[in-house]
């Protein structure tokens, strides 16, 4: 049996033959690491239950739709197609349906409601971000393409039956309909969904180009030194949309490699150059020790800070939607 259970290719910058890394950073944690930060006892309370207005978005739209269910839950309407980003609607972000984080919020989108979903985005296998239960629902309402990284299509394509997987490394190029290409692009991240396959399925986050707009899903991802970012503003240009993650970042010691903190993640609007900035991977599932609504507060005042008007950079909530003024 070879030692990845996930992938075998080429040696590669990102691939050592075993497991994947983002060059120049690292993000792995000892078990004594993780011991030391759940002893540490600075976990905030959240509140169980926080009310929610879900949306009923349309059908379709040619200019960009953006509706937040939750997390990192996404629908992305552009270009008359349907894009679900890491589509989570089950109660626990969890291998386990009795145990592990819990949502908070309802979906933003009842399920039932959803309008046809062409592609789904799949940007790890993390838990929080690869629902298979959710995947298999959506298969058997929608039959969507399903794209994702190197690797994270071995689980999908052994719990889904029938999925239509399109697989690829960082920076290859999918087309997905009417005009839409997708790229995968780097983050700085890892994956796991069990012990001992610690960064054996790749990470990315995706470049979504259409006719008219670029839009682009960061996915999970540390700062690190910021280069991945500008390196993306180099190849691909700057998107009129950026969604960038903000939450999930306490204790910085254990957390910074892996999850932005939202003066990061302004940092990386900037480095990016978006026209617009949507916010996610707050608020939803309590995952670090942060207080539930303090990445919004802090991404205000860091944009503040930062002399950028807020509306350009908004934390998106469940049932929230952005409608691009072209539409």
């Amino acid at each position: 049996m070879p030692r990845n259970r996930y992938y075998s290719g080429p040696v590669s910058a990102h691939f050592d033959g075993e497991r994947f890394q983002t060059p120049g950073h690292r993000t792995d944690r000892s078990f004594k690491d993780l011991l030391k930060w759940h002893r540490s006892g600075q976990r905030a309370k959240w509140p169980t239950h926080v009310p929610i207005t879900p949306a009923i978005p349309v059908e379709r739209s040619q200019a960009p739709r953006i509706t937040m269910i939750g997390h990192a839950s996404v629908l992305i309407q552009v270009a008359g197609l349907n894009i679900l980003t890491d589509p989570v609607w089950s109660d626990r972000a969890s291998p386990f349906s009795f145990i592990g984080p819990k949502r908070v919020t309802a979906p933003g989108i009842d399920f039932d409601k959803l309008p046809p979903i062409d592609v789904i985005l799949v940007s790890h296998n993390h838990y929080d971000h690869l629902d298979v239960a959710t995947l298999k629902r959506l298969q058997v309402r929608h039959s969507p393409q399903m794209v994702m990284p190197l690797g994270t299509d071995v689980t999908v394509g052994r719990a889904v039956r029938g999925a239509n997987i399109s697989t690829g490394d960082w920076h290859d190029q999918f087309e997905i309909g009417n005009g839409v290409t997708v790229a995968l692009t780097p983050a700085n991240h890892w994956s796991a969904r069990g012990l001992g396959d610690r960064r054996m399925a790749l990470w990315s986050g995706f470049w979504i180009e259409t006719p008219q707009e670029r839009i682009w899903f960061a996915g999970d991802t540390g700062y690190g030194d910021g280069s991945i970012f500008q390196s993306l503003r180099s190849r691909y240009g700057s998107p009129e949309i950026a969604l960038i993650p903000i939450g999930a970042y306490e204790p910085r010691w254990f957390m910074a490699p892996q999850h932005v903190a939202p003066e990061e993640s302004v940092q990386i609007f900037n480095d990016i150059g978006a026209g617009q900035a949507l916010g996610f991977h707050w608020g939803t599932f309590q995952l670090t020790d942060e207080p539930r609504d303090e990445p919004a507060e802090l991404l205000a005042q860091s944009l503040e800070a930062a002399g950028i008007p807020r509306g350009r950079f908004q934390a998106l909530s469940p049932g929230n939607v952005y409608a691009h003024p072209s539409g």
